[in-house]
């Protein structure tokens, strides 16, 4: 009924995440979550954290397949002001990458909505959020 899950972001999670494959004999696509911006009302995990989880799943959940990552940036009038964001989250993607973990393969890297997707893109975004351009 989905592809792709797009808010792994700890360790229970994975857990459970595990336990549904082993139920229903399947592997799981995710992104992993990161709260690049620091923000309190957003969830995912904390950018200095991030490789230390990834890598933990890998080992441990052989249900859990990592393709990776997403954020979601502050609203800013000025969408320019979100690549620092995007930035920091593509630096984290090539780090993940060059790891060569089992069951990770960071194929998306999800950041962008209808106000700063362009910024997203150029930061080297595949997946974008467009919705409040389509449905207002």
């Amino acid at each position: 009924m989905f592809y792709m899950i797009h808010s792994l972001d700890r360790l229970h999670l994975a857990e459970a995440l595990q336990k549904a494959g082993e139920k229903l004999d399947i592997t799981l696509k995710c992104l992993v979550e990161v709260n690049v911006a620091g923000e309190e009302t957003k969830f995912g995990i904390a950018p200095e954290d991030t490789i230390n989880l990834i890598r933990t799943i890998s080992e441990r959940f052989d249900r859990i397949n990592i393709l990776g990552l997403m954020t979601m940036a502050p609203y800013f009038a000025e969408p320019e002001d979100t690549r620092p964001i995007f930035r920091r989250l593509r630096e984290i993607y090539n780090e993940i990458a060059q790891l060569q973990l089992p069951r990770v393969e960071m194929r998306y890297l999800s950041m962008g909505m209808t106000n700063d997707y362009t910024v997203a893109v150029e930061e080297g975004a595949n997946i974008v959020r467009i919705g409040t351009a389509i449905f207002g």
